[in-house]
């Protein structure tokens, strides 16, 4: 039985993403390698590793087996390129950060500037995700740091408060709800929506509609909170946005905000690692001051 470096990485995304497509694309590998690594490896092993069903994949019990030894690969791995890391400081470092839409728009530009003027022999793999998949990605060694919502399972892994993010719902100044000061989500399902052109945030919002049995009518997706709060001031749809983006954005559009009333609208952020004493030096760096600014 002969799995590569490549082979575990892959199988690992995979299981951890509950889906092949998006494990895949985790590792940098297209969808029909990734199949093809993954049927190999069952036949070589001579075992079924992935139950696929309704409701995505799955390991079976041969499949928990080889997650578990393949995370304590990765973090031997991760331990060794630490320890390598601090004999060559001469080469450029790179530090793969994984976070959701609003910490990447609303709150990293500030800070990660500071810290990159101050270190510029180090570059971010930044990535956007959503918070389950956060957690999922540092617990796996995919990354070294993430900041992610306190709305899902982060048992195992370390984590410093980063920021509250509320959501809001931004609709023109002369709307019928424009003088309310919040709403609930269920309130606006029947109204058309301004949406972000995919991303985090937008999957986390249409999945909030799913589970109220609804599917938001969508009459366009634009790549930027500002561009959507300027197409809800102009009576287009209305937009949800984070408070901060809505109040920046009221100086020069014409919208009202309303804060949804819904739990997972408001959202406290955490950055986040698997250990500190795991960490290369820079990444130890960067988690600290992200976690005192």
């Amino acid at each position: 039985m002969r799995f590569d470096l490549t082979d575990l990485r892959l199988f690992l995304a995979v299981v951890d993403a509950g889906s092949i497509t998006h494990g895949a694309a985790d590792v940098g590998l297209s969808l029909p390698a990734a199949s093809e690594r993954l049927r190999h490896m069952e036949a070589n092993g001579g075992v079924s590793l992935l139950e696929r069903g309704r409701r995505g994949i799955r390991p079976t019990p041969a499949g928990e087996a080889l997650a578990h030894h393949a995370r304590l690969i990765q973090r031997q791995l991760t331990q060794m390129r630490g320890e390598l890391g601090e004999h060559a400081s001469g080469l450029r470092a790179t530090i793969r950060l994984v976070a959701n839409t609003a910490a990447i728009v609303e709150y990293l530009p500030s800070r990660l500037a500071d810290w990159m003027t101050r270190h510029p022999r180090t570059d971010i793999d930044l990535k956007e995700r959503q918070s389950i998949e956060i957690a999922r990605a540092i617990s796996a060694g995919h990354a070294e740091i993430g900041i992610l919502s306190d709305a899902v399972d982060t048992s195992g892994l370390i984590l410093r408060p980063f920021a509250i993010d509320r959501l809001v719902a931004v609709v023109p100044r002369d709307h019928a709800l424009a003088g309310a000061r919040q709403v609930a989500f269920a309130d606006v399902l029947h109204e058309h929506f301004v949406g972000l052109a995919g991303g985090a945030l937008q999957d986390h919002i249409d999945a909030q509609a799913a589970r109220l049995g609804a599917r938001l009518k969508m009459r366009v997706r634009m790549r930027t909170f500002e561009s959507i709060c300027e197409m809800a001031g102009r009576g287009i749809g209305l937009g949800i946005v984070p408070e901060t983006a809505a109040r920046r954005c009221s100086r020069s559009a014409r919208i009202a905000a309303l804060r949804l009333t819904d739990s997972w609208a408001m959202r406290r952020l955490s950055i986040c690692t698997r250990s500190l004493d795991d960490l290369p030096s820079p990444a130890r760096d960067l988690f600290e001051h992200l976690a005192g600014s």
